[in-house]
């Protein structure tokens, strides 16, 4: 008996799902890579440090945490995106490398909507603008003002991230003048403001609180629609003359394009409940940051109107890099 073409094709597609499928009964079936694309000390490494224990106790299975930190989050991006799809490698990512590279990067080895797949929202914590103790500005009118006569640098995590253009978006909404000096990363930028070796700083709470309550930073506002009970007598930059401003830093859990679904749907599932635990909820909300989870498809759609949202910023702004 002979097969024709059609024939040929759906025994093929009928092979690639019974492997597929006997994949994700026997996952996992050995160690998993959970891999941050920053350094560590960030908001995205210190969710994945407390979601990491849980998810091993959930799956049992050790779930390493691997700083692949470089290129504003695109190096270990891309390294979780060539990857198997095999849900034994994954990614803690932000809105810099999954909303903003494909608009600020010329030459981006990976495509985030065609090369990954959301798993599930994690967390979104608000931007925090913060200054070194001795800078003399106690809201963002008197640092605008301070800006127009004294040279300022800003630190940035990374040129093209996040917080980068959110400073970009309150300097060319304010009137404010300057410098922007690039990080490798949140903990470098934060040290460095602690130093005073820069002045300014745009972060996600997550990561820049603590030393804000320590006394080691100055906080002038946040970036949101409404207050954070957690420093409910600090005003938003909307309440300060930027109307309707609001950024910050949203961590999401993705694998590669083509994981069986079946591992996506249970990966979903446990990390929706390890991230609405009541340990784990007070942990975060302790220091800022608020539980968001979705559906794989909500997430997804989530990062496609992110990357819209951006491009017309960077656009605006004229930022381009190589």
């Amino acid at each position: 008996m002979s097969l024709n073409r059609r024939d040929l094709m759906g025994a093929s597609l009928a092979v690639g799902w019974s492997v597929a499928s006997a994949q994700a009964q026997g996952w996992p079936a050995r160690p998993i890579r959970l891999v941050v694309p920053y350094p560590p000390g960030g908001s995205s490494d210190i969710i994945a440090r407390a979601i990491a224990q849980p998810l091993s106790d959930a799956l049992r299975q050790p779930v390493i945490v691997d700083n692949k930190a470089g290129a504003n989050g695109n190096l270990g991006a891309d390294f979780v995106a060539k990857s198997a799809p095999d849900g034994y490698t994954l990614l803690l990512c932000d809105t810099g490398a999954l909303a903003i590279s494909p608009s600020v990067y010329t030459k981006l080895g990976f495509d985030p909507s065609r090369d990954l797949r959301g798993v599930t929202m994690l967390a979104y914590s608000p931007h925090l603008l913060v200054v070194h103790p001795s800078v003399p500005a106690s809201n963002l009118k008197e640092l605008v003002a301070l800006s127009k006569r004294s040279d300022l640098n800003f630190a940035v995590t990374a040129m093209g991230s996040a917080p980068h253009l959110a400073g970009v978006a309150v300097e060319r909404a304010s009137g404010a003048k300057w410098q922007y000096i690039p990080y490798k990363g949140g903990s470098q930028a934060v040290s460095d403001t602690i130093a005073g070796q820069t002045q300014i700083l745009m972060n996600g709470m997550l990561a820049t609180l603590p030393h804000v309550q320590g006394g080691k930073l100055k906080i002038l506002g946040v970036s949101k629609s409404t207050r954070m009970p957690l420093i409910g007598d600090v005003p938003t930059l909307a309440e300060q003359g930027l109307t309707g401003f609001e950024s910050g830093t949203w961590q999401g859990l993705l694998v590669p394009r083509g994981t069986p679904a079946d591992i996506v749907s249970r990966l979903n599932s446990e990390l929706i409940k390890i991230i609405r635990s009541p340990e784990i909820r007070a942990k975060l909300a302790g220091q800022g940051a608020e539980v968001v989870t979705m559906t794989p498809a909500q997430q997804d759609d989530f990062f496609n109107r992110e990357r819209s949202r951006w491009a017309k910023v960077v656009a605006q702004a004229g930022i381009r890099l190589d």
